[in-house]
């Protein structure tokens, strides 16, 4: 494969310009902060270090002071920055209650997911963050996203991977990473298709498998109405009362 240019800010600026779409049309963050420690647990550094390109946080720093260079707190942290590419850099915002839409990161608009790449090197769909299950709500019901959402994210990550060949190779990693640990624990992972639909990977098995969206069964906490008010409390909150979704 032909090495390319890495993405520029003006790369980068065309991604925040095109890919805007929610994620659902409910407030997700509203349903998974009661047992984050009341934020959502995409907005602390608590659950995950931003980390981005060198032109990402260059435009982000143009445009915003949202952002500034995240502080390590302990030796997992202090590890991630030490290990990090000197092309990119860990970031932190002043969290969700300040939230500027259209300076999300790459990353925080696509999470909980991530480009799921099959071992053939094909681009097939969104595959989820795997160690958030028991915390975030999106991924215990991806019945919610939005086409509008996997149409960006889509269009965002062909560009990414249209200037930048190492990203599609981190991602064909993590993608390999996820059939590794589902087939250890013998269970199977959704992926949600690039052209609508879902999709089942079953373990030891790297075929897509048509599935229905009845077979993602949410995370144990957001099965009912009783085990979400369990949760919450555990946590010390009490549930939001409107949340009728879990």
């Amino acid at each position: 494969m032909v090495s390319r240019a890495k993405l520029s800010v003006d790369d980068i600026r065309h991604i925040y310009d095109n890919f805007t779409a929610s994620i659902t049309r409910y407030d997700c963050g509203r349903r998974c902060a009661p047992l984050n420690g009341g934020e959502p647990v995409c907005c602390s550094t608590k659950n995950a270090v931003p980390v981005v390109h060198r032109p990402e946080w260059d435009l982000l720093r143009s445009r915003t002071d949202l952002w500034s260079k995240f502080k390590p707190y302990d030796d997992a942290t202090r590890r991630i920055v030490r290990e990090m590419s000197t092309a990119c850099a860990a970031i932190e915002c002043k969290g969700a209650g300040f939230c500027e839409r259209d300076n999300r990161t790459i990353a925080c608009r696509a999470f909980p997911f991530y480009p799921y790449i099959t071992g053939d090197k094909r681009f097939v769909g969104l595959g989820h963050y795997w160690n958030f299950e028991d915390r975030c709500w999106m991924i215990s019901h991806p019945e919610l996203v939005t086409p509008e959402f996997v149409a960006g994210f889509v269009e965002a990550f062909e560009y990414v991977f249209s200037r930048d060949d190492d990203e599609f190779d981190v991602m064909a990693r993590q993608s390999a990473t996820a059939r590794r640990r589902h087939s250890r624990m013998g269970i199977p992972f959704p992926v949600i298709g690039r052209d609508g639909g879902f999709f089942l990977v079953k373990p030891g098995d790297p075929t897509l498998h048509p599935a229905d969206i009845a077979r993602f069964k949410p995370y144990p906490t957001y099965r009912s109405k009783r085990a979400y008010a369990e949760a919450c409390r555990h946590w010390g909150y009490e549930p939001p009362a409107e949340i009728d979704i879990f």
